[in-house]
């Protein structure tokens, strides 16, 4: 899980930040991005055994990615940043243009800055400092499977929020996904005005009314 990291730390790179997102399929909710640096003494020695099982957050129970988050973002050679697109700006740039802008805030935020990037997926964004793209990353590099857990902990806790905030649709349990109990809700309900205005099941739902709106 260290492979990519060492290739970039042999290149006289130390600051090697991994990068994933979560939310990009539900319908509701905005997509987060996270980046992951770790110290390099630290990930080759102790943090062998502290980390022990992180990969893929949607491989982990929801009580790892918990036990992880607590862990990533309390170590002080660990540095991280979270950040996030809206539904408005998922609306606005499309759903793969608010991702990136998210993974560019995450990179952007990170203080010291990263000398390089290994980002999930089979492209990389447009950031600060090069970036590596690595299909199947989040299992694959530890820097972007700690990403994954900081950015799908930090998205579903913001759901649980949005559940309370607008309730009946259920989003505390599916976190915005199109499952049954949630589409079943949109249709009764209509959108709330997190649901995403540009994705096919809400712009068929539009039509029965906006719940909470003023249009």
């Amino acid at each position: 899980m260290l492979d990519f990291e060492r290739s970039e730390w042999a290149l006289g790179r130390r600051r090697v930040a991994g990068i994933d997102e979560a939310g990009r399929g539900p319908l509701a909710g905005p997509v987060f991005a996270a980046a992951v640096i770790f110290e390099p003494v630290f990930a080759e020695r102790e943090g062998a055994g502290l980390l022990r099982g992180l990969t893929d957050s949607k491989k982990l129970s929801p009580g790892a990615r918990d036990r992880f988050f607590a862990l990533l973002t309390a170590r002080p050679e660990i540095v991280f940043a979270i950040a996030e697109a809206s539904r408005e700006e998922i609306d606005r740039l499309n759903i793969w243009g608010a991702t990136r802008l998210a993974m560019r805030r995450a990179a952007e935020a990170l203080r010291p800055a990263a000398e390089a990037f290994l980002v999930d997926g089979p492209r990389a964004p447009d950031l600060p400092a090069p970036a590596t793209p690595i299909i199947g990353g989040d299992g694959r590099s530890l820097s972007i499977a700690a990403a994954s857990v900081l950015a799908k902990v930090a998205r579903d806790r913001r759901m649980t929020d949005v559940d309370r905030q607008w309730p009946g649709y259920g989003f505390a349990r599916h976190k915005g996904y199109g499952t049954r109990t949630h589409l079943e809700a949109l249709a009764r309900l209509g959108p709330c005005p997190e649901h995403r205005r540009s994705f096919a099941p809400v712009a068929a739902a539009v039509g029965g009314g906006e719940r909470g709106l003023i249009l």
